[in-house]
C-alpha cells in the first residue's frame, strides 16, 4: 500500500469521529481527549461526536482511543482512509483506531477482530518524511501513561521543531526553548503574548545599534530570536496558534533582520570609526532580498518544497547561509575582537555569497527538472529502497537531519 499525500485534508468529507476513553495525565497540559478534540476541530470535514446515537447515513464512523498521542499526519491519514480497518500500535499490537460502520462502546475491547477486515500500523500510512516541517520523522501514536509524561512531552516537542534550519536552532536553543516552553504552558502564556513582546525586542534592539550600543542591542537580539523559537513550539506542543499569530511571526521574521543591520551600519558610522558603512546598504539590501527571491522562485516554478531540501548539500548549506542567526554569530565575534564595522562587511558579504550560492542550485535545479522531470527533496527518499534509500545520501547531512 503507498503511502498518502498528507499536505492537505481535502479528501475528509462526513467523518463522525467517537474518543473512547481518556488519558491519566496531561501532556503539555491537555489530556489525551482535550488533545484529540482540538485536532480534530482544525479538520474540515470532521465532527466529533460525544453521544451514542447511531450515526446519520452514509457517514463514516472513527473510534479513536483517548488516552492516546497521535501525531498530526497520522491522524489524518486515518482519517483520509476510505475503508474500514482497524490501526495497531507497532510494538504493543493494542487497537487504537478503528473504522466501522457501527458505533459500540466496547470496540477496543478483546473479541472484535473478526470484525476488522483490514490491519494496518502507522508506517503503512505515512511517509516519514514531513514537507511542512522539512523534516523525516516517522508518525506515531504512543499510549499515555503516567511513567512516560516526561518522555512523551518530549516527543511532542521535538516533533514541533523543524528539521532544516540554521545551526543555532538546531543545537543552541532546544534544551532552553523545552523549558520555556513548559514555563510558558503551565503559566498560560499564549504563543501571540511571547510574539508580541519578541516583536518589542525586535524594536529595542534595532534602537540599540542605531545608537551604537551594540552590547546592548546584540542581548536583546538574541533573546528576541530565542522568543521566536519558543512561540512556534508552544503553539504547536498546546494547539493554540491563530492566523493573525502566524502571519505576526513570520512577517517579523522577514521585515526586522535588513533593518537590524542598516541600524547597526548607522550605529558604526556615526562613532569613531573611520568606515562610512551606509553606502554597502544598498548591496546588503540586494543580497537579502536576492535569497528571498531565489527561494521563492524555486517553489513558485520547480517545486513545491524550499530549495534547502533538495539535495543533502542544500540542507547543510541552510545551517549557515546568510539568515538571522548566523549573522547574529558573525556580528557578536565582531563586537568582541572590537571590530564592529569589520563585522557588518562581513556579514553583507555573506548575503552576497549566500545569494549567488542560491541562484547557482536554483539554475541548476531548473536545468535537472527539464532534463528528467519532477524534483524530489532527498529526505522523501532516504527509506525508499527503489531510490536507493540511504546509500545514496551524504553521510554528514543523513548523520545531521535524521
Amino acid at each position: 500500500m503507498g503511502f498518502l499525500n498528507l499536505e492537505n485534508t481535502q479528501g475528509i468529507t462526513n467523518r463522525h469521529v467517537r474518543i473512547i476513553g481518556d488519558s491519566p495525565v496531561d501532556i503539555w497540559g491537555l489530556g489525551g481527549r482535550t488533545r484529540l478534540t482540538r485536532m480534530l476541530e482544525g479538520m474540515e470535514g470532521v465532527t466529533v461526536v460525544t453521544d451514542e446515537a447511531p450515526a446519520p447515513p452514509g457517514t463514516v464512523v472513527v473510534c479513536l482511543r483517548g488516552d492516546y498521542l497521535y501525531h498530526g499526519r497520522l491522524l489524518r491519514a486515518v482519517l483520509e482512509l476510505d475503508d474500514d480497518f482497524a490501526l495497531y500500535e507497532r510494538n504493543s499490537g493494542a487497537v487504537i483506531a478503528v473504522r466501522t460502520g457501527v458505533y459500540d462502546a466496547g470496540i477496543f475491547e478483546a473479541g472484535h477482530e473478526a470484525e476488522w477486515p483490514r490491519r494496518i500500523e502507522p508506517d503503512d500510512l505515512v511517509n516519514p518524511y514531513d514537507n511542512r516541517l522539512k523534516k523525516y520523522e516517522p508518525a506515531r501514536a504512543w499510549q499515555i501513561r503516567a511513567d512516560n509524561r516526561d518522555e512523551l512531552e518530549q516527543e511532542l516537542f521535538s516533533s514541533s521543531y523543524k528539521g532544516v534550519t540554521d545551526l543555532v536552532t538546531k543545537w543552541v536553543w532546544p534544551v532552553p526553548a523545552r523549558w520555556a516552553t513548559k514555563v510558558c504552558a503551565r503559566l498560560g502564556i499564549r504563543p501571540n503574548h511571547v510574539t508580541g513582546f519578541s516583536v518589542v525586542l525586535a524594536v529595542l534592539a534595532g534602537a540599540a545599534f542605531w545608537y551604537g550600543h551594540f552590547a546592548t542591542g546584540l542581548a536583546l537580539g538574541w533573546f528576541m530570536t530565542f522568543l521566536d523559537t519558543v512561540d512556534g513550539k508552544l503553539a504547536r506542543v498546546t494547539l493554540t496558534s491563530s492566523r493573525f499569530g502566524d502571519l505576526l511571526d513570520h512577517s517579523l521574521d522577514l521585515v526586522h533582520p535588513p533593518l537590524w543591520y542598516i541600524a547597526w551600519g548607522v550605529g558604526a558610522g556615526a562613532g569613531s570609526l573611520p568606515l562610512a558603512l551606509m553606502p554597502l546598504a544598498a548591496v546588503m539590501l540586494a543580497g537579502y532580498i536576492g535569497g528571498r527571491l531565489c527561494e521563492g522562485a524555486f517553489q513558485l516554478w520547480i517545486a513545491e518544497f524550499s530549495i534547502f531540501l533538495w539535495r543533502p548539500a542544500d540542507s547543510l548549506n541552510r545551517l549557515i547561509t546568510a539568515r538571522r542567526n548566523p549573522n547574529l554569530i558573525v556580528l557578536t565575534a565582531g563586537l568582541l575582537a572590537g571590530q564592529p564595522a569589520a563585522a557588518l562587511v562581513t556579514v553583507i558579504a555573506w548575503h552576497v555569497l549566500s545569494t549567488l550560492f542560491l541562484a547557482a542550485r536554483l539554475a541548476t535545479a531548473w536545468k535537472v527538472k527539464s532534463e528528467r522531470g519532477p524534483l524530489e527533496p532527498w529526505l522523501a527518499t532516504v527509506n525508499l529502497p527503489a531510490a536507493g534509500g540511504a546509500a545514496n545520501c551524504n553521510r554528514l547531512a543523513l548523520k545531521i537531519f535524521t
